[in-house]
């Protein structure tokens, strides 16, 4: 299951990377569904694990008293002076780095990857469509804990995908792909007429 998930990752991570090399320099600095964040800045975020070291990162989080996300805002900022070219180079030469997120394994990466890719690709209308096998190895993986860390307003809400056999959660019916629901459980905000 472990090569399965991370073959998944590298699959993810190269489909990105085609997909960011057909990018234009506004799309670089269109919002994405990060708040805050540009599509560069995400980039510069997902990218972080390959262009830094381990010793910058506890120095970061040293800084910023403990909270990781304070933390990482600060460097995707700071990161996201790079050029494009070299954040798409970063993750092209890292389609099998190892990385995983602190108590994530595999299915963590995955995760991470394929929601930031969305965050992109929603938040500029772009209609890439996450692999279905790949989405349900994330979906599989949500749980209460992670509506909680995302702040997701999900109560009374039952949500159900349109193109997969997955729901989550109870009460009045949210309809949708998977991967706007996926959205909706880490707390994005989506587009008007994605769900009904």
């Amino acid at each position: 299951m472990t090569e399965d998930i991370r073959a998944a990752v590298a699959a993810e991570r190269r489909d990105q990377a085609v997909l960011l090399s057909t990018l234009t320099g506004r799309q670089w600095g269109a919002p994405s569904l990060c708040e805050g964040w540009t599509v560069k800045h995400v980039v510069a975020h997902t990218t972080l694990p390959y262009r830094s070291s381990g010793r910058r990162v506890i120095w970061e989080i040293l800084k910023s008293a403990g909270r990781f996300n304070h933390a990482s805002d600060r460097m995707a900022r700071e990161d996201a002076r790079l050029p494009a070219r070299e954040l798409l180079d970063a993750l092209k030469n890292n389609i099998d780095h190892p990385w995983t997120p602190p108590g994530g394994g595999p299915a963590g990466a995955l995760s991470h990857d394929v929601i930031h890719g969305l965050d992109i690709t929603v938040a500029l209308g772009l209609d890439r469509v996450v692999p279905h096998e790949r989405l349900r190895l994330v979906l599989d993986g949500m749980k209460p804990s992670n509506v909680k860390y995302f702040g997701a307003d999900l109560d009374g809400k039952r949500l159900e995908a349109t193109d997969l056999d997955w729901t989550f959660g109870e009460g009045r019916p949210v309809r949708g792909q998977a991967q706007d629901l996926l959205l909706l459980v880490c707390g994005r905000t989506l587009p008007p007429g994605r769900l009904s």
